[in-house]
């Protein structure tokens, strides 16, 4: 990584900070002279790949607002450059600060021009810069750095004038909604802490008279915050001379406090400078006086590093990648060592098994093909279970009918009308008979119905056989009522033949197809 080093340029000597540890150290300090700059070329030469900031604090700064037409791009750029080169003889450290808009008949955008009065001074140490191996990552000034150094003092919003003293002199800043609108240096030199208190109150005084007549502060409004930081343990001196009124809040902070806002953890020395310098590396502001010529180093050494950290974000993923499928391959390994010691197992408790088995005449694998058909053949066979469970939830509905025999059988079906043969309900299965039927003959009587009343009778036994083939997958083969009534026929039965107190008897043949 680039060492990051911070010149800060004054009118009569130029410093050169070393940011190191999160903290700036004097490394460097050069004459505003020709001999000054030769000990500054010689420095930078032995400064290969630094990264510089500049940070001016002159006395010699110019603010002008002005305003241009809304536009966007390269339109809005040739436009700005124009207003520069209209306002100032030399644009090589000119910058435009946006400023808002203003809302209209038409639609212009604020703007508020800055350069410096005397950039001659300037132009032999950017050489200087340009012709060595360091990078300028930009110029600044310390009022571009003012409006970040008054959100770190808690002016986060409104109006706002931020006064310190640095060793340029007694530098205030006038700043608007987060955005510079003017700053002014007062050189003081050394000056006892109750005299720079009353000049700062006076000064102060004076330059809101000043953006008032330039109407830039509001004459009738809300008082305006004075942050000002006190050297070091005149806190008290500050707060007894800046009585604040209807038209300034005087704040002081002491520098410590004000440093420990900023974020700096060892100051190199203890003026306010300070708090510029830190915040021009921690917080840099988005506009500054350098052209894009001056800073290509800079932005060359940006894309660098982007592709450095896209390149290092790549390399973490793919090892993230790697990481997690080199975690997948173990976890592989150690379910595959888990397998092989199940089936090492399930081996050696099958070895052990079948080393009890008798000695037969056949093979294993003929006993194991055996007990699969056998399970085939129990799967697919029939038992008389489902029949007559069946059977008994239909003689729930008909008390009166009482059982006589029971005969079961899987095999062909008779058809309607044959007679039982010779030898009962077995004859009717052939030794050649398909069995893809389960047959069910049901024999019984009729009871608490008079044995003369043939008609009951015969309504109780179709009512029966109808309950037995309804909503079931068994079908009527036969059914034989005590006597027969139809046309074709004398009407017979065993009525006469039976005694007067027995029940007339009837038989149903019913079948099943199997699946």
């Amino acid at each position: 990584m680039s060492a990051k080093r911070v010149f800060y340029f004054t009118s009569s000597e130029h410093y050169v900070y070393r940011w190191s540890r999160h903290a700036l150290e004097l490394d460097a300090r050069f004459q505003a002279d020709d001999e000054g700059l030769d000990d500054f070329r010689e420095f930078v030469r032995h400064q290969k790949g630094a990264l510089f900031y500049v940070v001016a604090d002159l006395a010699g700064e110019d603010f002008h607002e002005d305003q241009i037409p809304y536009l966007r791009g390269g339109d809005r750029q040739a436009v700005l450059l124009r207003r520069l080169a209209q306002r100032y003889r030399d644009t090589r450290l000119a910058t435009a600060l946006p400023l808002g808009y203003v809302t209209g008949e038409r639609r212009n955008e604020r703007l508020l021009l800055a350069s410096f009065t005397n950039t001659q001074q300037f132009t032999p140490w950017l050489d200087a810069l340009m012709d060595s191996d360091a990078k300028l990552a930009g110029v600044y000034s310390v009022p571009l750095i003012a409006p970040a150094l008054a959100a770190r003092l808690g002016a986060r919003g409104g109006r706002a004038f931020v006064i310190t003293q640095n060793r340029a002199g007694l530098r205030q800043c006038y700043v608007d909604e987060g955005r510079l609108r003017f700053s002014r240096l007062e050189r003081t030199g050394n000056m006892p802490p109750e005299s720079l208190a009353a000049l700062v109150r006076s000064e102060t005084m004076r330059l809101a008279q000043y953006l008032g007549g330039l109407r830039a502060l509001p004459r009738d409004g809300p008082p305006v915050q004075v942050l000002v930081v006190a050297p070091p343990g005149q806190r008290a001196v500050f707060e007894e001379a800046l009585v604040s009124d209807a038209r300034l809040t005087f704040r002081a902070l002491d520098a410590d406090e004000a440093a420990r806002a900023v974020g700096v953890r060892r100051a190199a020395d203890s003026l306010a400078e300070q708090l510029y310098l830190h915040l021009v590396v921690t917080k840099p502001p988005k506009q500054q006086f350098a052209g894009s010529e001056e800073r290509r180093g800079f932005r060359i050494w940006q894309l660098q590093r982007g592709i450095a950290l896209a390149g290092t974000i790549g390399l973490a993923a793919c090892a993230l990648y790697a990481g997690a499928n080199w975690l997948e391959v173990m976890s592989v390994r150690d379910s595959t060592r888990f397998q092989q010691r199940q089936a090492r197992t399930a081996g050696e408790e099958y070895a052990r098994i079948t080393s009890t088995f008798p000695v037969t005449q056949t093979t294993t694998e003929n006993l194991r093909a055996t007990v699969v058909e056998f399970r085939k053949i129990a799967a697919a066979s029939s038992t008389p279970e489902a029949s007559l469970i069946h059977l008994s939830k239909v003689l729930d509905q008909f008390p009166q009918i009482e059982l006589d025999r029971l005969g079961w059988r899987v095999g062909l079906p008779v058809e309607s009308g044959r007679e039982t043969p010779p030898g009962g309900i077995a004859a009717l299965t052939g030794a050649g008979s398909r069995p893809d039927s389960e047959v069910l003959e049901i024999a019984g009587r009729v009871n608490a119905t008079q044995r003369s009343d043939y008609r009951g009778i015969t309504a109780q036994v179709q009512q029966f056989a109808a309950a037995l083939a309804a909503g079931s997958p068994y079908r009527i083969l036969r059914t034989q009522l005590p006597f027969d009534i139809t046309s074709q026929g004398t009407l017979t039965g065993d009525i006469g033949a039976s005694e007067a107190n027995e029940a007339p008897r009837f038989t149903i043949v019913l079948a099943r197809n199997l699946k």
